[in-house]
């Protein structure tokens, strides 16, 4: 079953801006892909879609085959709890220590202090950050600061992940750290869609890439079609 499905999807801006034009495509259970394409083709608009940022104009976003325009009110927050976010900017909270931005999801949901600070150990030690639990944000380099982004956004084990940009200002090592980081995540039962303008990144991992051109998806690569140029 999958986990998400976009039927013949557009968003059309009160301006008139044309965001997504009839896009179609599904994400298993267990797939990592990447939804690639210049600035302004769409893959933000996408993203925001899946969160409930933002509404389809036509089309239906089907979540674990629930229909998404079912979701309103209290139901939205619901809803967000099952998917990880990844910002290029972090999005940290400045004055919260790094364990404790970590901890946030697992707090949203209520679960107990002594089980939460068990799970922030572990998914710290595993991304190499265990020694800067306590440590603020702005102590800590631009590829630390990502890490931790993704520690709090796979903690809770949502059903998706998703990740815009995710090495925009990272370096070409840490940008590949990071990439085996989302890669390993599908053998423990979390889908990944990573939108990335980085063509040679994107051609190295050999996952399915999903093209955006002005809105409208103009190709579905199988990772064995992806050529090196």
């Amino acid at each position: 079953m999958p986990v998400l499905r976009f039927d013949n999807v557009s968003k059309q801006y009160a301006g008139g801006h044309v965001a997504l034009s009839g896009v179609s495509f599904a994400v298993d259970a267990g797939e990592m892909l990447f939804v690639t394409g210049h600035s302004g083709a769409g893959k933000s608009t996408l993203l925001k879609l899946i969160q409930l940022a933002e509404r389809p104009s036509r089309g239906t976003v089907l979540f674990a085959e629930r229909n998404l325009a079912k979701v309103r009110g209290s139901r939205i927050a619901a809803h967000r709890r099952n998917i990880g976010v990844v910002y290029q900017n972090h999005q940290l909270l400045m004055d919260r220590s790094v364990g404790e931005n970590v901890a946030l999801p697992l707090v949203l949901r209520g679960m107990k202090r002594a089980e939460t600070g068990k799970r922030v150990r572990s998914i710290l030690d595993r991304l190499g950050l265990a020694a800067r639990e306590r440590a603020l944000p702005s102590q800590l380099s631009a590829g630390e600061q990502q890490r931790v982004g993704i520690a709090r956004a796979v903690i809770a084990e949502p059903a998706l992940l998703i990740a815009d940009e995710p090495t925009g200002n990272l370096d070409p090592a840490l940008s590949s750290e990071i990439m085996a980081l989302f890669a390993a995540l599908p053998e423990r039962g979390t889908s990944v869609l990573v939108a990335s303008h980085d063509l040679g990144l994107v051609k190295r991992m050999r996952k399915r890439v999903l093209v955006l051109e002005q809105g409208q998806l103009t190709d579905d690569i199988a990772p064995e079609d992806l050529v090196d140029e």
